[in-house]
């Protein structure tokens, strides 16, 4: 019976990451098509797409996705959606599923270069990309991200964790990059949101990747970002989070 187990594992695994690695190659040219011919609104809809695939992928794995929201999110107003992280496969279902709101992420300089499709709308998507050894550029681009929120009314995806939790515990809570979103976009509900066992996915190092997997996530009350001092807001947003995340 193991023996089986490890087979499937592989066998289904290499096509997840052939799916995924296709999907990646032809959308970072239909990207670039998109944005050079239709603008923002049809480079969006490519990367929508994009994200709807990289979820349906996960179902070879035998992965099943769900998403829980039981609130109605504001349209007219900037969102902050803070969740925890456990693995890069936290991505496609937050940009998916948040779609209608316009994500756009905090995420690290280096994820800014290299990859295909990621990268690309990363850099041209309207996304924060931080230099973490540069705190002065880091908060530039959070400051500047949190200004546009306010502008377009739209999303911001961001990890206070700053780095994936491997095992599923959540790792300690760093308020600097969601204080100056909440400080530059003072209309913005925060969302704090638990994303649950996306760590099994990768659980043996990504690959084999974990099967039959349940990855999930949960949205919890929207808050007002000016309804609260800063310090009171954050320590909601963790506890809120950290503690619907089951073992």
């Amino acid at each position: 019976m193991r023996m089986i187990y490890t087979i499937t594992a592989y066998t289904k695994s290499t096509l997840y990451y052939v799916a995924f690695g296709i999907s990646l190659v032809v959308f970072d040219l239909i990207q670039r098509i998109c944005l050079r011919l239709g603008g923002y609104h049809a480079h969006k809809k490519s990367v929508d797409i994009l994200n709807f695939l990289l979820v349906q992928s996960l179902r070879i794995l035998g992965t099943k996705v769900t998403f829980r929201n039981p609130y109605k999110l504001p349209e007219n107003a900037p969102l902050i959606i803070a969740c925890n992280h456990q693995s890069m496969n936290d991505i496609p279902p937050c940009l998916w599923f948040f779609r209608k709101h316009h994500p756009k992420f905090v995420a690290k300089k280096e994820l800014g270069k290299g990859i295909p499709s990621i990268s690309y709308n990363l850099k041209h998507g309207g996304a924060a990309l931080i230099d973490r050894k540069d705190a002065k550029q880091s908060i530039s681009a959070i400051v500047q991200l949190g200004k546009y929120l306010e502008k377009n009314h739209h999303a911001a995806i961001i990890y206070p964790e700053g780095t994936r939790s491997r095992n599923g515990v959540p790792k300690r809570f760093s308020p600097n990059g969601l204080k100056m979103l909440v400080k530059h976009a003072p209309s913005a509900y925060v969302v704090p949101v638990t994303i649950n066992n996306s760590w099994r996915l990768v659980e043996k190092g990504g690959f084999p990747m974990g099967t039959g997997v349940h990855l999930s996530l949960d949205v919890h009350e929207p808050i007002k970002a000016d309804s609260m001092d800063f310090d009171t807001l954050f320590a909601r947003v963790e506890r809120e989070i950290t503690s619907a995340v089951i073992g």
